[in-house]
């Protein structure tokens, strides 16, 4: 255990000061910029409590982090993601990356048993790892104020009768996270038979507690909102946060009038969701400045209390935010709530029995796992101090009987589409997930997968898939002809492979297809299109290292595909002009494969040139599989299908197909990229023909904005294959 003795400085023969520092959200992070300006000042403090965003601070003080430590953690944090419930995929396997990239919502869904983490729009569960991350030593049971280096206490709502809860003891990381669960928006904390909420209900500003607790001078920092007017309270969301703002004066007046030093930090134009960076920045800059204001009344307190100017309390244990990337010795793990056979998938995967020091980023790993692969609700890996170092005990929640998700995208050649997918676990000895996605829109979709989980990275599959497409083909920037059709494919993948970044995949695959309508220009290319099957021979191998989906500013993405295509697992049909079998041939050779890498030039730009194309080889190629060129994604519109910039529509090109692409990303603000594109190709029938024939080039330029529900934006394009410029609004992700 690394709780710290009582303060040296509570023996000191003085009076004893608190900090109490109100709860306000993200507005909160100003309190950051008090205590920096407290300890430049050497004010001692003996006692800290607070409330909601005032428990997190104040809490993490007390256990000895100083102002500087808590300005680094608090800028460190991706608050997007800690104050959701995404889960941190960055070493999870690349389909499930991908998931996350392409639906906007996803929620667990538990049946048969009461999921005691549900209540709030956000679980909480991201805000809970980093509580007990940054709380290593002081996540057992505790007396708050005899085991922290500062005697501390934080402040809830118990809404089964509406009365103060006051936590002066338990798990520091459970305090914390009680006394921030804003109703409605974060789930509630049942604890001992208490349903516990954010404690600005009933006392925003905990100054009674701190004088309770002996404090005979008490400094408090409130960041509340100004009052608002009535030309203020207009709409649904002003009214409900006048509400709130009216039962946070829950004795706030009385806390208030017995506060010895207050300091009131105007958040201005920032709110309880501020976590922007630049918003971060200027609260605790705003704290420190409020602060400031307060010297004299600071050195007057000091002088009360008999110190002089040049006194500066003694530091005894102090954390800095290492304790987020040290090792810490392992002596053994305890299971809850698991079954063996998750236990010894957990142990399988992450070699528990080679495992003898751990650290934060392993520990997010084991819990994004126990989420992911294994299904449970909610899951924590947190540190138990014993005599001989440390133990590892993971606690399951309930399991999720499904996960849901949902995507929607608007674009200016398929309108809206919207993407629904379902993840069923199987209750076997091994993990077993079915996995069921339906697409609705212009082109339709709907898939069935069974994935087996029998070691940390295989996962053989089986699925099976339904298309019904209505695509345009374009030859030259004029439409050649529409074609409407059914695709069935089931593909057996027995060896999928499934590492940090890299993914292996071989495997068998059927398809049959099934044209339902084709209409032609007067120009149309001669193409006969008859319902055929195929059997095909697939191997791919995909990396990807890049730091983000659609705007990455470093890593590389990388695969390649080769795939044997036949009529009947060795030979191909050979067809005439009418579509007439002559005879047999060799199965057709597909081979493909795009690289892109990112270098980054300074903060805001980064340089991305990528190299793709595909290939056809032999004496028949049927028509649904011939190469096509066009947008901004690969396989977008149908299988097969290459980007090119400034072709928005589907292009035909010829079997043999290469390009370059060189495209420079401009980032400005917090979430707007101009991206500039310019690219060239090279077609041929025929290999050795591929330098004959006129290159193709293309340039593009775009503007997007980076949102939670996706790229939105627009880009603008001309190619001399098309000889138009051609212009494109996207709205959401890729799929």
């Amino acid at each position: 255990m690394v709780c710290g003795t009582v303060n040296a400085q509570h023996k000191e023969n003085r009076k004893k000061v608190a900090v109490v520092l109100a709860g306000g959200g993200a507005k909160g992070m100003a309190h950051v910029g008090v205590l920096k300006v407290l300890e430049q000042a050497g004010i001692p403090v003996d006692i800290v409590t607070g409330n909601s965003m005032g428990s997190i601070v104040g809490g993490l003080y007390a256990i000895g982090y100083n102002a500087h430590s808590l300005d680094s953690v608090a800028r460190a944090q991706d608050w997007t993601y800690i104050i959701s419930d995404k889960e941190d995929l960055r070493n999870q396997s690349l389909s499930d990356i991908r998931k996350q990239n392409t639906y906007v919502f996803s929620t667990g869904i538990t049946t048969g048993k009461r999921d005691r983490s549900a209540g709030g729009f956000i679980k909480g569960k991201n805000l809970a790892e980093l509580f007990e991350k940054l709380c290593v030593g002081y996540t057992d049971s505790l007396d708050f104020s005899r085991d922290l280096p500062i005697p501390f206490a934080c402040v809830a709502t118990d809404i089964l009768d509406y009365t103060e809860y006051d936590f002066h003891s338990g798990r520091l990381p459970v305090a914390m996270r009680a006394s921030m669960a804003i109703p409605a928006v974060f789930s509630p904390v049942r604890l001992d038979g208490h349903v516990l909420v954010d404690g600005m209900l009933r006392n925003n500003f905990p100054v009674d507690i701190a004088r309770q607790m002996g404090a005979d001078y008490v400094i408090g920092v409130s960041v509340h909102d100004r009052p608002k007017t009535y030309d203020d309270v207009w709409g649904t969301m002003s009214v409900l946060s006048q509400i709130i703002d009216m039962n946070c004066k829950n004795k706030f007046e009385e806390n208030k009038a017995n506060t010895d030093v207050y300091m009131y930090v105007d958040p201005h134009e920032y709110g309880a969701a501020s976590f922007s960076p630049a918003a971060i920045d200027s609260l605790i800059r705003f704290g420190e400045e409020e602060a400031m204001r307060h010297w004299d009344e600071l050195m007057a307190l000091k002088r009360t209390l008999g110190l002089d100017s040049t006194y500066r309390p003694p530091v005894l244990h102090p954390l800095q935010p290492t304790v987020m990337t040290e090792k810490h010795h392992v002596v053994g793990f305890e299971y809850v709530n698991m079954t063996p056979q998750d236990e010894k998938f957990l142990s399988r995967k992450f070699r528990f029995d080679k495992l003898d020091s751990i650290h934060a980023g392993l520990e997010q790993e084991i819990t994004t796992s126990m989420r992911v692969d294994l299904f449970y609700q909610t899951a924590e890996c947190h540190l138990v101090p014993r005599d001989s170092g440390l133990v590892v005990r993971l606690t399951a929640g309930n399991r999720k009987s499904m996960e849901f998700h949902a995507g929607f995208r608007y674009d200016m050649e398929e309108y809206a589409a919207v993407l629904l997918g379902l993840d069923i676990p199987l209750k076997t000895s091994l993990p077993v997930n079915t996995e069921i996605t339906l697409r609705l829109g212009k082109r339709s979709m709907a898939r069935g997968e069974l994935t087996v989980h029998p070691s940390s990275f295989t996962r053989p599959m089986l699925n099976f898939t339904f298309y019904r497409n209505d695509v345009d083909l374009y030859y030259e920037g004029d439409r050649d002809y529409n074609v409407r059709y059914n695709q069935y494919q089931a593909g057996l993948v027995p060896i999928n492979l499934d590492l940090k970044h890299f993914n292996l995949q071989l495997g068998l695959r059927w398809d049959y297809i099934h044209y339902r309508n084709k209409l032609e220009s007067e120009k149309s290319q001669a193409v006969t299109l008859d319902n055929e099957h195929y059997f095909s021979y697939r191997a791919r191998l995909t990396y990807n290292s890049e730091d983000n989906w659609y705007f990455p500013t470093r890593g590389a993405r990388f695969w390649a595909e080769y795939s044997y295509v036949t009529n009947n697992f060795g030979k191909l049909d050979c067809r005439d002009a009418d579509g007439n079998v002559t005879g047999k041939t060799m199965g057709m050779s597909d081979v493909s494969a795009s690289w892109r890498m990112s270098f980054s030039f300074g903060k805001c730009f980064t340089l991305q040139p990528m190299f793709y194309g595909r290939m056809l080889f032999g004496a028949a190629v049927p028509a649904i599989f011939s190469n096509t060129v066009g947008g901004d994604w690969f396989n977008h519109y149908i299988e097969h299908q290459m980007p090119f910039v400034g072709i928005g529509n589907l292009e035909h090109v010829r079997n043999q197909f290469v390009a370059v692409q060189l495209q420079g990303q401009l980032h400005f603000g917090k979430s707007h990229y101009v991206l500039l594109r310019m690219a060239g190709a090279q077609e041929a029938s025929r290999l050795k023909e591929l330098l004959d024939n006129r290159t193709m080039l293309g340039v593009q330029g775009g503007y997007f904005y980076n949102t939670m529900f996706g790229p939105v934006g627009a880009t603008f394009g001309y190619s001399n294959r098309t000889k138009s410029p051609y212009l494109y609004l996207n709205l959401g992700y890729e799929f």
